[in-house]
């Protein structure tokens, strides 16, 4: 399959499927669950589509090879990697056309050329030139824009391995949020402000500004990629899908994506605890009744007759250290403590730092999981020394305040990184906690190569009750799937 005229040049020489191959490769890369026959329906959609349009071709692909609306940013990076807007050469430093092709629209600003050796007219008509289009809302011509502003003010200081662009230097320089009042002046026209008007003018600004980082970005990508090659912009590129960032190292923008994946976990492991549930009904064999029924044939045992077992929902008690060293995983697995209170007959959380204090108070139905947990931070003893995370201190409060808390009945599920600060680590009234419950386990949010290392204890403590590495989302999921 050989490309037709009008596709990328960035096309390898082996064709149009070779290329389609190495996208494809690089989505999964990225973390995309990519299967083969969605590889071969990627394949059916070159077909189909008009190969020339590139958004049908985004669309087409899109939509055979992502399963969740999460992973389109990443889809969309590599696209423009792997689909570039245009491979027309990059207009010169000075505004000229080095092709003499004509093309006036791309290398310079509509109001005629642009100023040369003058560095603030260049930025000035630029940004005069940036208001104008994000005004029309021309979305092609806002990429277009967004290329020759890469080219004028994008290019960092020469180095022996190449010229390099950066996004910043272009946004420091025409500061596209300083347009904004400006940008709804010229939305609103005549309109009156305050009210719908007002309010629809804003969201457009905002969209339109965003749509222009967007593309600055993109052509700073694309003209690194033709410097360093595909694969390696690829790779520093695209930010991890939420189920595969650290739960440690999470920001700000994770935050919500990361509350969307962490929800659905509990429906999941409620799911597997009903099925559990509805297996286990029948207990023990009652002799006499399949001894009864055997007589009807001919004394063999075809059928067998069980006493019913009395079925309960499981308890749940959870242990969460919540130092700050470990504060963004103790939010997540919090929250999906939250979740579970329904389909527990109980549910108790405890949290510590170097001492333990009882927090479900704080976690009523409905009530949000940010709310709580600085309400923890201000409202619950959790600390009596320092303020460093004391294990064995801290199991020692919970077994000798709440000692039937853990019975027979009882999940136990301990939350931390078992790091003790070189203190008692509080083995034995662990190993005690776990053999007075039903089951046990606990969530270590650090990698498995540091247990043990320094002051962490948990390699001593995973020889007393199984531990699990769960550091990202997706690992708490797979987690709960083999509970």
């Amino acid at each position: 399959m050989t490309p037709p005229a009008g596709l990328p040049s960035t096309v390898e020489p082996g064709g149009l499927a070779g290329h389609l191959d190495g996208f494809v490769r690089a989505v999964r890369e990225a973390g995309v669950p990519v299967g083969i026959s969605q590889a071969v329906d990627a394949a059916e959609v070159l077909t189909v589509i008009d190969l020339l349009d590139r958004e049908q071709l985004r669309h087409g692909l899109a939509a055979v090879l992502l399963r969740r609306a999460a992973q389109r940013p990443a889809f969309d990076v590599l696209f423009d990697l792997w689909w570039p807007l245009t491979d027309r050469p990059v207009p010169a430093a000075d505004g000229a056309d080095p092709e003499g092709d004509g093309d006036a629209e791309g290398d310079q600003a509509a109001d005629g050329p642009l100023p040369v050796g003058d560095p603030g007219a260049l930025t000035e008509a630029l940004r005069a030139e940036l208001l104008r289009l994000l005004t029309e809302g021309d979305q092609e011509a806002l990429r277009r824009f967004a290329r020759l502003a890469v080219d004028q003010l994008g290019a960092g200081a020469p180095s022996p391995s190449g010229q390099s662009f950066f996004s910043y230097r272009v946004l420091r320089a025409l500061s596209p949020d300083t347009l904004v009042a400006q940008l709804l002046a010229g939305l609103l026209g005549g309109a009156d402000r305050g009210g719908l008007a007002e309010q629809v003018a804003r969201q457009t600004a905002k969209e339109r500004i965003a749509a222009f980082r967007t593309a600055v970005e993109a052509e700073v990508r694309r003209r690194t990629a033709a410097e360093k090659g595909r694969d390696k912009v690829a790779r520093n590129a695209v930010r991890p899908l939420a189920d595969q960032v650290d739960f440690l190292r999470a920001q700000q923008s994770d935050l919500a994506e990361l509350r969307r994946t962490v929800a659905p976990l509990a429906r999941r492991l409620a799911a597997k605890l009903s099925a559990r549930r509805r297996l286990g009904r029948e207990g023990r064999l009652d002799f006499r009744r399949t001894v009864r029924a055997s007589l009807a044939t001919g004394g063999m045992p075809l059928v067998t007759h069980h006493r019913p077992r009395v079925v309960h929902k499981p308890e749940l008690v959870v242990l969460c250290d919540v130092s700050g060293s470990v504060a963004g995983f103790s939010h997540f697995t919090l929250m999906l403590t939250q979740a579970l209170r329904e389909h527990f007959s109980g549910v108790r959380a405890f949290a510590f730092v170097d001492s333990t204090d009882e927090v479900t108070r704080f976690f009523t139905p409905g009530a949000d999981v940010v709310d709580a947990i600085a309400r923890i931070g201000r409202e619950a003893d959790v600390v009596s020394f320092d303020g460093h995370s004391d294990y064995g201190h801290a199991l020692e409060v919970f077994a000798e305040r709440w000692p039937a808390a853990v019975g027979p009945k009882t999940s136990l599920l301990v939350l931390g990184d078992g790091r003790t600060n070189f203190r008692h680590p509080g083995l034995p009234t662990l190993a005690d906690l776990v053999r007075r419950s039903r089951s046990a386990h606990w969530l270590n949010p650090e990698p498995r190569r540091l247990w043990g290392t320094g002051d962490s204890a948990a390699d001593r403590y995973a020889e007393v009750i199984p531990m699990v590495e769960v550091r990202t989302a997706a690992q708490l999921g797979a987690f709960v799937t083999t509970l």
